[in-house]
């Protein structure tokens, strides 16, 4: 286990990966080392240290174009996180193609920074967004998704795996249908690329995103990919230095891609611990870490559902990542307040998922997500204090509680 440490006297059991995934050492060394030995700004500078700094920036962009299967090192912006990525892309997308009456499709099961950059910039742009439904199963509903896609719409935007249910979503089924219509298709990838995501190339999607800190890396640090092609027709959402080939005022010459995306001084101790983190997913082997995360999650279902009480939430045919539970007479809020006391770190509310909580009639669920660092053993424990808590609560006459959201 590489999280450490106590809570209430407990060792800590952390399983909140699909919020946030622990550090390997090699993560930190490699942000020890950039603080100590590589420390100073880029594209900026004839000295050493500056042409050092700027070289490890671009082999993180050209390793980070391998682990996705890009075609090129232009194909990958740095951002921010999945949230930042998802808002320049929205940004740069509305500028460049969206009109009014247009359409773009988002899904019912998106975690909400795949919704609001969207339905802001269709705000402006006049265009409209509409939602693909999510089934009984917690699946998209795919005779829905074809009728959306007979009004030939510029966008569809969705994600790889769901952050409530762990649908995985038939991107290889899915993508083909919508560039069928005429569609764009961007993938929040967030949850995805420790569970088996194929190479873009071979997904054929136009944009993708993710962030570091669900691979194993620091906080603050992300990707935007997007085909060539497109990422020329954008012009850049965020304007400052380091974007500008040439100020003629008031004429301005912007820099090539990926350039024209990253205004300002990168994060780039967060670049070299992205770097770092690719580097010990590839090492660790990430199919090997697909299947052992698999194998867990398929343990933790059918444990979980043998506990009277607890309900899983959906049944899709490919999950992976998250298990949701309810699990009535405690809210989602109050069981992850007393697994915290027995050493439990689980996350609990809407998961920033409001709309496929409201479509499953929930306010709230409580999450599980293991990574290939937990093990049986933590899941075992994990069932013990649920049975626990809900025989406890039972015996109180503690009523139906509702999460706090």
């Amino acid at each position: 286990m590489i999280a450490q440490g106590e809570c209430g006297g407990h060792p800590v059991v952390y399983l909140d990966n699909a919020a946030t995934t622990q550090c390997p050492r090699p993560v930190l060394w490699a942000l020890e080392n950039y603080w100590l030995e590589q420390h100073a700004n880029v594209h900026r500078g004839v000295y050493c240290r500056s042409s050092q700094a700027t070289m490890a920036m671009e082999e993180t962009r050209q390793h980070t174009a391998e682990f996705l299967g890009a075609a090129s090192a232009r194909e990958i912006v740095f951002t921010h996180g999945t949230t930042d990525g998802l808002n320049l892309l929205a940004s740069a997308f509305g500028d460049a193609v969206l009109r009014p009456g247009d359409l773009v499709l988002a899904t019912e099961m998106e975690h909400n920074s795949n919704l609001l950059p969207w339905l802001e910039v269709c705000r402006r742009s006049g265009a409209v967004v509409e939602l693909v439904p999510v089934t009984d199963a917690g699946e998209l509903d795919q005779e829905a998704l074809d009728r959306l896609l007979e009004q030939k719409p510029k966008l569809l935007t969705l994600c790889a795996v769901s952050n409530v249910l762990g649908t995985v979503n038939p991107l290889k089924d899915i993508i083909p249908r919508a560039h069928a219509a005429g569609t764009a298709v961007a993938v929040d990838a967030a949850q995805a690329l420790r569970h088996g995501l194929p190479a873009v190339t071979d997904l054929d999607c136009d944009f993708l995103c993710f962030s570091g800190h669900k691979l194993m890396g620091p906080t603050g640090i992300g990707v935007l990919y997007g085909k060539e092609e497109w990422l020329e027709r954008f012009g850049p959402a965020c304007f400052g230095g380091g974007m500008v080939k040439e100020l003629d005022w008031p004429d301005v010459t912007y820099e090539e891609i990926p350039g024209r995306f990253e205004a300002g001084t990168p994060n780039l101790s967060g670049i070299a611990g992205l770097g770092a983190a690719l580097e010990y997913l590839q090492a660790v082997g990430r199919k090997r870490i697909a299947a052992y995360e698999g194998e867990l999650l398929r343990y933790a279902a059918e444990k979980l559902r043998a506990i009277p009480g607890i309900r899983v939430l959906g049944d899709p045919a490919r999950r992976a990542g998250v298990l949701s539970l309810d699990l009535p007479p405690l809210s989602a809020y109050d069981a992850a307040m007393l697994l915290d006391k027995k050493g439990f770190a689980l996350r609990s509310g809407r998961q920033c998922a409001d709309l496929l909580h409201r479509r499953l009639g929930l306010s709230g669920s409580l999450r599980l997500s293991p990574a290939f660092y937990n093990t049986r053993e933590e899941l075992d424990a994990l069932c013990q204090a649920l049975e626990e808590i809900l025989s406890v609560s039972r015996r109180a006459g503690i009523p139906v509680g509702e999460s706090h959201g």
